[in-house]
């Protein structure tokens, strides 16, 4: 299995047409690359700000649409690996766990509303397409273990991200 992305649109606002979808794999590729990440499996969905809000709500306690939501399906505490998709599944340190921290698992879900892209990439005075390329990033990171929580953790995921859309050809 190599790194797949999985999508579905369940929103109206805009067509997802398959040069965009196209561009996110090759995101997806470049950014597992950099991370050196080679298997897994990312899943992506295209919604509206109302359902992004129900999830913003039902998940962080914020009842505000959002442009972006990940959902990591592995969290790594201190003595044990959870893969959170399916059955929950306990390795302890005792046992062999696969090569490679994600294997041919579940990577995540990556949530991204399309009416706050339009809206922000006006704002921000660019292309739909960069800044859903940028979001899309954005979530991968956060699915891996990256944050923003701090001015450091923030300049370097942003470091990380605007890496990969420069070299996918994605510039402001």
């Amino acid at each position: 299995m190599a790194l797949v992305l999985e999508w579905t649109n369940e929103q109206e606002a805009r067509e997802i047409s398959d040069t965009l979808i196209n561009q996110l794999q090759q995101l997806l590729q470049i950014a597992g690359r950099e991370e050196q990440i080679e298997l897994g499996e990312v899943t992506l969905t295209f919604v509206n700000n109302d359902q992004i809000q129900e999830l913003n709500r039902n998940y962080r306690g914020m009842d505000k649409p959002t442009d972006v939501l990940s959902f990591p399906m592995r969290e790594e505490g201190a003595d044990e690996m959870k893969i959170l998709y399916g059955d929950l599944e306990t390795i302890s340190d005792d046992e062999d766990v696969m090569e490679g921290w994600f294997g041919e698992e579940q990577i995540g879900d990556i949530v991204i509303s399309i009416p706050k892209a339009i809206e922000q990439a006006e704002e921000y005075g660019h292309s739909f397409e960069r800044e859903v390329g940028f979001l899309f990033v954005h979530g991968f990171l956060h699915l891996i273990g990256y944050d923003h929580q701090t001015e450091e953790d923030e300049a370097r995921m942003t470091e990380k991200q605007e890496k990969v859309l420069q070299e996918a050809g994605l510039t402001r």
